[in-house]
């Protein structure tokens, strides 16, 4: 057996177990299949723009509901997958719980692991907020009000979109471009994934690990943190999030920090489309204050 310390305290068996969460959660696949009725039922009920083309690739296609209201502010929900899984058509349904409070929705896609590697992946979804950021008032919405909502690696994508430099990307946008972020599960250290099995499919190097590690970020730009780990995560999951609450902190900027009782990785977004759920609610009270200061 094979008892070699490969990060922190962990084997490769142990860190390998703290990061599977289909392993550690079988019931996944329920789950999945819920997201993927749910996203369909919300796709025939609410107006919406599919597949809409932000990049150069086929693989940059967002989906877009509109809110009925004028101006409305741009929620961005960043699927999760470990950035090598899912679509954004298993998440429409985050949509019914933004649209009753006026807010618009978009889903993302990108190129997938192993095909595209982290700097793609970075790139293609740099991409869609700087399309979202340009054609904001071609879909009725407002490109000063844009948060961004992410679940697993989508919680990892909306920290890097956060400390995004946007006027090196294109001297036209704003530095402010995201007004905040909610990371649900979020993985902000990406040298434990490096270091398991995930990265048989990411093929991260070091200095990838690094570059592209929210919690290695400057963050030169105030803005609202909500970081959300359900109570039956693993240990190491648990850190991701108290990592980035610290970075924040350093700062002097404005965190939270939630425990949903009752919840796992993936049961822990089931409600997103509940206007009316604790995690939507605590959304919006943080996009009050973003769109504020």
């Amino acid at each position: 057996m094979n008892d070699q310390i490969v990060y922190a305290n962990f084997t490769q068996a142990e860190l390998d177990a703290q990061y599977n969460n289909r392993a550690r959660f079988p019931d996944y696949e329920t789950h999945f299949a819920s997201w993927t009725k749910w996203s369909a039922a919300t796709r025939d009920k609410l107006p919406c723009n599919l597949d809409v083309s932000v990049g150069e690739t086929p693989f940059e296609r967002i989906d877009i509901f509109p809110s009925p209201a004028k101006l409305a502010p741009i929620y961005v929900f960043i699927k999760g997958g470990y950035w090598y899984s899912l679509d954004k058509s298993h998440y429409s349904y985050v949509a019914e719980g933004m649209r009753p409070h006026g807010i618009t929705t978009v889903t993302n896609n990108f190129g997938l692991a192993p095909v595209h590697d982290m700097d793609t992946i970075v790139e293609h979804n740099r991409s869609a907020l700087a399309w979202l950021w340009r054609h904001a008032d071609e879909i009725g919405a407002d490109r000063n009000r844009i948060y961004i909502g992410g679940h697993s690696a989508g919680g990892h994508l909306g920290m890097i979109l956060l400390g995004t430099d946007w006027p090196s990307v294109d001297p036209s946008l704003p530095q402010n471009l995201v007004k905040g972020v909610c990371s649900i599960g979020g993985l902000h250290d990406l040298e434990p994934i490096r270091k398991s099995l995930i990265n048989q499919k990411l093929h991260l190097t070091e200095e990838q690990a690094k570059r592209h590690s929210p919690v290695n970020l400057e963050f030169p730009i105030s803005a609202p943190l909500l970081l959300v780990t359900a109570v039956d995560e693993s240990p190491e999951l648990h850190r991701q999030s108290l990592i980035m609450k610290e970075v924040w902190e350093k700062y002097g900027y404005p965190v939270e920090m939630i425990e949903p009782p009752g919840l796992d990785h993936f049961s822990v977004v089931n409600n997103l489309g509940d206007p009316d759920s604790l995690l939507v609610l605590r959304q919006l009270e943080q996009m009050r204050y973003a769109f504020s200061i």
